[in-house]
């Protein structure tokens, strides 16, 4: 696996943290999240690996990331923000969905979010989020928050992936420029990363229960092999679920994935 000095790859940036940003590009590499774990006392905070192509790329519940060619993304930020880890940190990848859906809003589209963070377009997921932490002897060496979007890609790759995908030139009937749409989307997740830090879910409660596709509705929520069952009334500041069960119990599920 070979190092590659990053590519030219933005125009003029307009954020002082993306100028100082340490780029690592790989041409193919098996996992961006698995290298930024693997190297995470070596890698700078705010560092960003990213590639054209990952072998063994994964999402939530370890399901592979199907690669759908050199113009879509694979990307991993590594953060560093302390030496302990806080309760807000496992929101990183709910406040890195909205960043997402603010940026797939510009072009005309109505993007959503299944809770917790996978992105979807007319009802079909566009990207995927995962968050991996690094934690030796106590102490919170770095988390690996990694993202995959689909932006250019084939309709028959696509068609033939597990369930339903889309990606955002099929959506728009045009390609897109993968230098500039990386560009934007570190540029919005930094724009107010510190105040996230500070504040946790409950800074970007209320954008992100705008495009919660979940809210007001009957869910099944599986959380390992068991299935949780009830009326979704809302989130916690927390980010967590709240359901209501046929007995008008309430409960709080900070895991899992809602299932058809």
């Amino acid at each position: 696996m070979k190092q590659v000095q990053a590519p030219f790859l933005f125009p003029p940036l307009s954020y002082d943290i993306i100028n100082q940003m340490k780029l690592i590009f790989f041409e193919k590499i098996d996992s961006t999240n698995t290298y930024a774990k693997l190297n995470i006392d070596d890698l700078e905070d705010k560092s960003v690996v990213y590639t054209n192509f990952q072998t063994r790329g994964r999402g939530r519940f370890d399901r592979s990331w199907v690669n759908l060619g050199s113009e879509n993304i694979y990307m991993t930020i590594i953060l560093k923000p302390s030496e302990k880890f806080e309760q807000n940190y496992s929101n990183l990848t709910q406040y890195l969905s909205l960043c997402l859906c603010k940026q797939l809003k510009e072009p005309g589209l109505t993007p959503q979010i299944k809770w917790p963070n996978d992105v979807l377009v007319n009802g079909k997921k566009i990207a995927g989020i995962l968050a991996e932490t690094v934690i030796k002897g106590g102490n919170l060496k770095g988390i690996a928050l990694g993202i995959g979007v689909n932006l250019n890609a084939d309709l028959q790759d696509v068609l033939n992936i597990d369930r339903p995908a889309t990606s955002l030139n099929l959506e728009l009937g045009k390609n897109i420029d993968k230098p500039k749409f990386m560009k934007k989307l570190l540029e919005e997740f930094f724009e107010s990363y510190d105040d996230f830090l500070k504040h946790g879910f409950k800074f970007i409660k209320e954008d992100y229960e705008k495009r919660a596709c979940f809210l007001g509705q009957n869910l099944k929520v599986v959380i390992f092999d068991i299935i949780k069952e009830g009326y979704c009334k809302g989130l916690d500041d927390f980010g967590n679920l709240i359901l209501t069960d046929k007995n008008g119990h309430e409960q709080s599920i900070n895991m899992g994935e809602i299932i058809e």
